[in-house]
């Protein structure tokens, strides 16, 4: 159902859901669209949006130019993420474990369109919970920004590094 885009300004550019929707009025029914997008630079960067619009155009473009807005950076190691987690949103949980080069992305279409366009190529997901559109795709997004930055080895194997805490 993510509709994929690649823009020559180097943006991974999807549509993950486009769902209508109407409000009753006084004089009958008003029809709207809304979608929810997904943009990502592909090398560790994503960003997310839902919008609404009279037409499905509107509201696709609309979202996209909201969710590039709002990216934000995401820590990755090679083609996969460092550790283990859980993302959270509402009543929706998306466990994302990383995996070994040639897996591939192992998930379900909101999470594999935030995966993609962030530019996670090995990972394994499963869905807890809701399995509510919106919520995944934010659940996601939500593991991906609490992952802990890649600690890189000591230069020397001889040498012990002190990890200092924030209160010293």
């Amino acid at each position: 159902m993510a509709e994929y885009k690649k823009v020559d300004e180097g943006l991974i550019k999807k549509t993950v859901s486009i769902s209508r929707v109407s409000k009753v009025v006084k004089g009958g029914k008003r029809m709207s669209f809304t979608a929810i997008c997904v943009v990502g630079d592909g090398v560790g960067k994503v960003g997310i949006a839902k919008c609404k619009g009279a037409d499905v155009r509107i509201a696709v473009d609309k979202g996209l130019r909201k969710a590039e807005e709002k990216m934000v950076s995401i820590n990755i190691k090679g083609s996969t993420i460092p550790h283990t987690l859980v993302g959270v949103y509402c009543r929706s949980r998306v466990l994302l474990k990383p995996a070994r080069p040639g897996t591939g992305i192992i998930a379900s279409s909101p999470v594999r369109a935030v995966v993609e366009a962030c530019g996670i190529k090995d990972i394994l997901t499963k869905n807890i919970g809701s399995k509510n559109i919106m919520n995944v795709t934010w659940a996601t997004l939500e593991g991906l920004m609490n992952l802990s930055p890649v600690r890189k080895k000591p230069a020397s194997s001889g040498e012990e590094v002190k990890v200092m805490k924030e209160s010293e």
